[in-house]
């Protein structure tokens, strides 16, 4: 399992290249092609959940409905 900084890297790293335009991502000596920014959100979406899972923040989600006839 990767540590926080691992993961910190990595994030980091990832979200320096989405901003720069560029598809491709060096990290520790490894490199990574991205066919689109879609699959680089995704990438770095990824590593947030698992940063927040190890930290123990997980999310919290919420659904809410609104109704005109006030239930």
């Amino acid at each position: 399992m990767a540590t926080t900084e691992e993961i910190t890297g990595k994030l980091e790293a990832l979200k320096s290249q989405r901003a720069s335009g560029v598809a491709r991502v060096s990290y520790d000596g490894k490199a990574i092609e991205y066919r689109g920014d879609s699959e680089i959100v995704e990438a770095i979406r990824a590593l947030e959940r698992e940063l927040s899972k190890l930290s123990g923040s997980e999310p919290i989600r919420q659904i809410r409905t609104f109704s005109s006839k006030g239930y």
